[in-house]
């Protein structure tokens, strides 16, 4: 098997300016380097770009984290005020009432030693 050496496979009489059968080549070499370059910028942009939402992704997890983490204290502290009201809703009314009468009966003698003292 041939290889084609430079300037082989090139139509004859299309040599650009100088007439040399490389300059063609050389100017699709030029022209490839130039699309690298441009190609090379691009994946580097990208790759940063990339690595800036991978680090706001990781802080945006723990702040995520640390809110799961609040709401679940938040949930046990209501959860076990909810339970300590509804042990204080089950209990009998009579001492609800009973304070209630002594209560009444307090302000009823402080009232009356109010008014009898002057």
């Amino acid at each position: 098997m041939r290889r084609a050496g430079l300037g082989e496979g090139v139509p004859p009489g299309n040599y650009g300016n100088s007439g040399d059968p490389n300059s063609g080549y050389s100017a699709c070499e030029e022209e490839n380097e130039r699309l690298t370059e441009s190609l090379r910028n691009k994946v580097t942009a990208i790759k940063s770009l990339s690595i800036e939402i991978g680090h706001k992704v990781k802080h945006q997890n723990k702040l995520l984290a640390e809110m799961d983490s609040q709401f679940d204290s938040t949930t046990g502290f209501l959860g076990k005020t909810m339970g300590k009201l509804k042990i204080l809703s089950r209990g009998s009314q009579t001492k609800v009432l009973c304070y209630m009468m002594l209560f009444s009966l307090f302000v009823f003698f402080v009232i009356y030693w109010i008014i009898k003292l002057r």
